[in-house]
């Protein structure tokens, strides 16, 4: 299945994790003032990649993918965009790449990453793969990231509540802080079941808001609607 957007297609042949509502807020909410390298971890479909290769017109931007499958659709994905030239597509784990990129720093790097933490894993199922980790692997996530991260640097994430409020005590450990945490929620009045935060090496003030995405089935928010207007066809 191949989903259109305004100024690229992605296509999600043999990707576990397709398009979903928290990669494209990711990358549509993930900011930095002047981003020159950006790394999205766990690539998937390249669709996090891709916005922010639109919305950053002179970042370098590599994506990183486990699944072999899913990153040779990313790198499919990369070449046929607008935005080639500036994207790259590593099919390996962030351990893997990190040691093999040890000099590189990045000014923006953005994770959906797998979230369910002390989840029973299924290995032979490619989605529970994709969604099940636990605290050692965000151990080593933001372990990795904070070595990757330049100084002015900035993680972001989308995750459930209960992970994010987990991984501000681990990135703390690392030196990292929060400063920015937006909450997600499907319906007016509804409670937040994800969130979007960003971390850096920088104590500074936290920038809190919140975002709905319906006003009812079928019938976007004009929040969400204003935020995606420059990326869905249907807006």
């Amino acid at each position: 299945m191949v989903f259109q957007f305004k100024q690229f297609a992605v296509d999600q042949t043999g990707c576990a994790m397709k398009i979903n509502t928290d990669g494209v807020l990711l990358g549509a909410l993930a900011n930095h003032i002047n981003p020159k390298r950006i790394l999205d971890i766990g690539t998937g479909t390249g669709v996090i990649a891709l916005m922010l290769a639109q919305r950053y017109s002179s970042a370098v931007i590599d994506g990183v993918e486990i699944d072999k499958l899913a990153a040779a659709t990313a790198s499919q994905n990369f070449a046929a965009s607008p935005f080639a030239d500036r994207l790259n597509c590593s099919s390996q784990g962030f351990e893997k790449f990190f040691d093999q990129n040890h000099d590189i720093k990045y000014d923006l790097i953005a994770s959906n990453p797998p979230f369910y933490i002390n989840s029973l894993k299924s290995p032979a199922d490619q989605r529970t793969v994709a969604k099940h980790a636990d605290k050692e692997f965000f151990s080593k996530f933001i372990a990795g990231v904070s070595n990757h991260l330049t100084n002015v640097g900035l993680l972001w994430l989308v995750l459930p509540l209960a992970t994010a409020e987990m991984l501000k005590e681990i990135a703390l450990a690392q030196g990292l802080f929060l400063v920015a945490r937006i909450d997600i929620s499907s319906y007016l009045g509804s409670e937040p079941h994800r969130q979007i935060v960003a971390f850096s090496f920088s104590e500074t003030y936290l920038n809190s808001g919140k975002l709905t995405i319906y006003h009812e089935p079928k019938s976007y928010t004009a929040e969400y609607s204003a935020l995606l207007k420059d990326f869905f066809t249907i807006f």
